[in-house]
């Protein structure tokens, strides 16, 4: 109930909804992994109107949650991309950085909710002020399809 009930006191972050767009209009694989409640998740998605992902991964997913790897294992489990993809993980907190680092992937990092010593000590490759920082370039084929994303103006 909480995103009927406060969804117009939400902001949206700069640049999510465009690097959301560009990902489904490419077809690219991308998934949500979150502590969050299943509940919780789909209705800030449907209160925002943002794009749906085709795999989720909420609170209830898995028994441990952040900063252990689990769920982000998972996350690419259900991508189905195969234990060597290469992956990157978008996060805000310094459980969640720790939880992508533990998982073997890089780790952007948005200085929305901690400070950027904060996301910086949790091991984060790239610490960004909001994903207007972040370019969907595309994707190549060939043998294995890749994500091309670029990082400007990074903080770090």
């Amino acid at each position: 109930m909480v995103p009927k009930e406060f969804g117009e006191d939400a902001i949206e972050l700069p640049g999510s909804r465009s690097l959301l767009e560009s990902l489904e209009q490419a077809r690219a694989p991308w998934a949500i992994v979150t502590s969050g409640t299943r509940p919780l998740v789909t209705g800030w998605i449907e209160v925002m109107g943002l794009s749906s992902p085709q795999f989720l991964v909420s609170a209830e997913d898995v028994r441990i949650g952040k900063p252990h790897p689990a769920c982000y294992q998972l996350g690419q489990s259900r991508l189905g991309l195969g234990d060597s993809a290469k992956m990157l993980v978008f996060e805000d907190a310094p459980a969640g950085v720790r939880s992508g680092k533990a998982a073997g992937f890089q780790v952007v990092a948005v200085a929305t909710s901690h400070t950027i010593a904060q996301l910086q000590e949790a091991g984060a490759d790239w610490i960004v002020k909001d994903l207007s920082s972040i370019r969907f370039e595309g994707m190549t084929s060939g043998s294995k399809q890749q994500v091309r994303i670029t990082i400007f103006n990074a903080l770090i």
